[in-house]
């Protein structure tokens, strides 16, 4: 397999239109090895980012460099929306995505998108870890994507360039983006703001320009993509702690030996440990920034808002299966 590594995101739709058409025709297919493209829209330094490269470097070790994996990062390749797109008809093999642009995709992976689903990240971290976690990284075959694993997205808090948010009271006309999801624009319309869906990677313009007043993200997020620069007012509501997928290609998948997808899988679940650390760590130096930064950090009135999600939950939640996973995830919480 030629080295990927200055493929363009309109060579990448070619390859996966062809690939596409090359596993639908009988004789055509062929085994898949070597350098393997995964991307991402976060920072070339960020957890998720870090934890697929550490992927490639245990797949070149344990493979003598016949496999490894080039990542993409920093939306190079699009928006998580499209890469996703692109990597469900095998233009690009491996793509790290948050569960929102998944909803639309998966219904399962609805209740780990839910509003104040998860109480803790131990929590969370507990729930992905069962076999709960492992129904839905399946769910997602179907729809051309093997889900390999599960990583954190942390707690996700409001900022904005015009106010603290205590209550929900004070969402009242402030524009926050939200990722391409329903579910994001129901929950932020339910608090009271007005939703506006656009890219992660435009989210700084779109806040230096008045387009949008605030957003929703997590700590490491928040510093890494420099909205910190921009948006002076951070609320702690953790309305959020949504995991992120990383999902391969079901063409690319089908292409490989079972021995090589067996090493693929082993690597992605090495790398959540990795991850996490990575993440922990990436969490209190994001702290310690604002710390020293100009934001203003702010406690919130979680049960507030808490409370005004339980529509947002019986809209999106609606099949018995959504309704019993979400009474598992429930469960295995503290309270």
């Amino acid at each position: 397999m030629p080295d990927r590594s200055h493929i363009s995101r309109r060579s990448l739709l070619a390859g996966g239109i062809a690939l596409s058409a090359a596993v639908a025709l009988p004789g055509c297919k062929a085994q898949m090895t070597g350098l393997l493209t995964s991307a991402d829209a976060h920072p070339a330094d960020y957890p998720t980012v870090r934890a697929v490269e550490f992927m490639g470097r245990w797949l070149a070790e344990r493979t003598a460099g016949r496999l490894g994996i080039k990542v993409f990062p920093g939306g190079q390749l699009g928006s998580e929306t499209d890469t996703l797109e692109i990597t469900s008809f095998g233009g690009l093999d491996i793509n790290r995505v948050n569960f929102a642009p998944l909803n639309s995709v998966e219904p399962m992976t609805l209740p780990f998108s839910l509003p104040f689903v998860f109480e803790s990240v131990a929590h969370m971290r507990r729930v992905v870890d069962s076999a709960v976690g492992d129904e839905v990284l399946a769910a997602m075959e179907p729809h051309g994507l093997i889900g390999l694993c599960i990583y954190d997205s942390g707690a996700r808090n409001f900022y904005n360039t015009r106010r603290a948010i205590r209550t929900p009271a004070d969402m009242a006309g402030l524009k926050l983006r939200v990722p391409a999801s329903d579910l994001y624009v129901a929950m932020i319309n339910a608090m009271g703001a007005n939703a506006v869906p656009i890219p992660y990677n435009e989210v700084y313009q779109s806040l230096a320009q008045g387009v949008i007043d605030g957003a929703e993200n997590n700590w490491p997020s928040f510093v890494s993509a420099r909205h910190y620069e921009v948006a002076n007012y951070l609320s702690l509501s953790e309305h959020l702690l949504t995991p992120e997928a990383l999902v391969m290609s079901k063409a690319s998948w089908d292409n490989m030996p079972p021995g090589d997808r067996a090493l693929v899988r082993q690597a992605a679940q090495l790398s959540v440990a990795e991850m996490r650390r990575l993440w922990d760590a990436r969490v209190e130096e994001a702290k310690a920034t604002i710390a020293q930064s100009s934001v203003e950090v702010n406690e919130v009135d979680k049960e507030a808002f808490s409370a005004l999600m339980r529509p947002v939950w019986d809209r999106f939640i609606t099949t018995p299966a959504q309704k019993a996973m979400v009474a598992r995830i429930l469960e295995m919480g503290e309270g």
